[in-house]
């Protein structure tokens, strides 16, 4: 499997979200369990949780796509650092988001769509590798971008439309 497999996935995830009247953002976290000490694979990657947008249904601020998911994949490890884990999003998460990646340790995270606005992954700001922290993570930005950026499009251009909010 590969970037663009799960970032499909979280796509699909996308999609649940604005059927539902959400902004359509999904996340997909991936487990690459391994050694600590040789660092090497011990099974092959599986998609321990997924996670889509929220925050109307459930009036929660911190109802974001990747924020449920990685409580997900903390509950299916029964552990609190997701070492070993990667982060599928098809938006550039938010510096909330940032935060808690770095607050679970992930090793990595894939987003699609660049978020000029409020990205914490590089467009504003990078999270994921200020020196000034004490955890660091890989970050990989412009995974089927045009399809993410299309998904997010295609909801706001719709709500204009019927006169909603955007």
């Amino acid at each position: 499997m590969n970037d663009e497999h799960y970032m499909r996935l979280a796509l699909d995830q996308a999609r649940e979200a604005a059927a539902c009247g959400e902004v359509p953002i999904g996340a997909v976290v991936v487990h690459h369990p391994h050694d600590p000490a040789t660092r090497r694979p011990l099974a092959e990657p599986r998609v321990i949780s997924q996670g889509r947008n929220v925050r109307e249904a459930l009036r929660d601020p911190s109802g974001h796509a990747e924020f449920k998911a990685l409580l997900a994949a903390s509950e299916a490890l029964g552990v609190w650092r997701l070492t070993g884990c990667t982060v599928y999003v098809t938006l550039e998460p938010c510096l909330m988001c940032a935060g808690l990646m770095h607050q679970a340790r992930i090793d990595r995270c894939v987003f699609g769509a660049f978020d000029s606005k409020a990205g914490a992954l590089g467009s504003l700001y990078q999270v994921n590798a200020d020196e000034r922290l004490n955890h660091r993570f890989a970050a990989t930005g412009g995974v089927l971008q045009d399809e993410c950026a299309d998904v997010l499009r295609a909801f706001f251009a719709q709500r204009r439309a019927k006169g909603g909010r955007s």
